[in-house]
């Protein structure tokens, strides 16, 4: 009897065609919007879930095809191989229906990939009879070690010399899905009921935090449309209340996009507060979180400019308070965006701190005598975090700096400059750095 292509075999090709398409420099949530569209619905998540999964194991992934290649195959060939060896480390499907998969799939394709069904079978079959050891020489190179391009390891290491393994390991963790509870609208514990009543369990993070025991997609929680809460990690719901923005004051939300953190500024304080993005498209998403949450009105402003250039759309006013959320690496948040570490590249290190340096430079005269910048990356590497911070100090003698800590819902206290990622079941937050600086009178 011939094997039958099942939907198995779509999703493996599905995901290996994100992940190619990741290797040539798009986001894999991008990747995956457009290789799911020729699936039926019930194959797009399983299709999503493989790809992530095998980003979360890339370095390994490759290090092993390497092994068991003896000449390069077609890409697309490459990429599936991937998806299969994922799928077989994991062990959620028997490994002989992977095998089939992976081979009737390539079979019953065109000429291009029907010529490696041969080669998929015997380098999957040799993978499940050695992958011990294939996986202890594999192991052997960092980036299969620990999921991380070489570069990226060599900023750590010296960086963090105590930590850096542990900073890894702690980020190559999954997140949790964290909700914010809006307080114009319930309170975190009373949100926390009425998820447990619809049979959602939840954890609390934060003053307005909560971690859900299981994943579930935004439309299947009760409250979203309702405006109840937003998505957002427990470490970037510390931004808003270490700003300290009081009632009246005049606020910039400076790289806003796509709004997160402007919300939460709206929902602790009724303030003047200005939200700028340099993409209009993504000014339309600041306001339609705004909308969803009930806080759009006369005393926000949304617009679309170049934080690095005020004189294009500063009316002169000093603000009270600036939040400058940073473009930056991202290397404080893989757990949730696990792709991040396979698009960066080392040189975009440098063109990012010029970009930070640049807006910590132009927003500072726009600050009051008196007034308070927050500078935040979601960044765990010290060139865009302490390092641009003790630059700037020293170009600007009239700036204070703050120390900064947080308490947690277990009752630590503990500073929050740099905030490393954390999955722990009572402390989960991605990585983040912070500093708070004054303008002297």
């Amino acid at each position: 009897m011939t094997p039958q292509r099942a939907p198995l075999g779509d999703e493996m090709l599905a995901a290996a065609d994100a992940l190619l398409a990741l290797q040539g420099g798009q986001r894999l949530p991008d990747a995956l919007d457009v290789v799911c569209e020729a699936l039926p619905a019930s194959s797009r998540g399983p299709a999503r879930d493989m790809a992530y999964r095998c980003v979360r194991r890339w370095g390994l992934l490759r290090a092993l095809s390497e092994q068991l290649n003896e000449r390069r195959p077609n890409s697309r060939i490459a990429a599936l191989q991937w998806v299969a060896l994922e799928q077989l480390i994991s062990g959620e499907r028997p490994a002989a229906i992977v095998v089939d998969q992976a081979v009737v799939t390539l079979r019953q394709g065109p000429p291009a990939l029907s010529a490696a069904a041969g080669f998929m079978n015997a380098t999957l079959r040799r993978f499940g009879r050695e992958r011990e050891a294939l996986c202890v020489r594999a192991r052997r190179d960092p980036e299969a070690k620990y999921n991380l391009p070489r570069w990226w390891i060599d900023v750590l290491r010296p960086a963090w010399p105590d930590q850096w393994v542990t900073v890894i390991e702690q980020g190559n963790q999954q997140a949790s899905l964290v909700l914010r509870a809006n307080a114009r609208r319930m309170s975190r514990d009373r949100l926390a009921e009425v998820l447990a009543a619809s049979g959602v369990a939840t954890r609390a993070l934060g003053p307005q935090a909560l971690a859900l025991e299981r994943a579930l997609p935004v439309t299947e929680i009760p409250g979203f449309s309702e405006g109840w809460w937003s998505v957002q990690d427990a470490g970037a719901q510390l931004s808003a209340p270490l700003l300290g923005a009081q009632a009246g004051e005049r606020v910039l939300d400076a790289c806003a996009a796509p709004g997160g953190k402007t919300g939460h500024l709206l929902e602790l304080a009724d303030v003047r507060l200005t939200a700028l993005d340099i993409d209009p498209a993504r000014c339309r998403r600041i306001e339609d979180n705004l909308g969803r949450l009930g806080l759009s009105g006369p005393q926000v402003q949304v617009r679309s400019a170049d934080a690095a250039e005020p004189d294009r759309w500063w009316d002169g006013e000093p603000y009270d308070r600036i939040l400058l959320d940073a473009p930056c690496s991202a290397s404080g948040i893989l757990r949730r965006h696990p792709d991040v570490r396979w698009l960066r590249r080392r040189g975009d290190l440098a063109t990012l701190m010029r970009t930070q340096q640049k807006l910590l430079d132009a927003l500072w005269p726009l600050l009051r005598p008196g007034g308070t910048l927050l500078y935040v990356t979601c960044s765990v590497f010290p060139q865009e975090g302490e390092q641009m911070i003790r630059a700037f100090l020293e170009r600007h003698p009239d700036a204070l700096r703050e120390a900064l800590f947080w308490t947690w819902p277990d009752g630590s206290r503990e500073p929050v400059a740099q905030l490393f990622p954390l999955a722990q079941p009572n402390r989960e937050h991605d990585g983040f750095f912070h500093a708070r600086l004054t303008r002297r009178p």
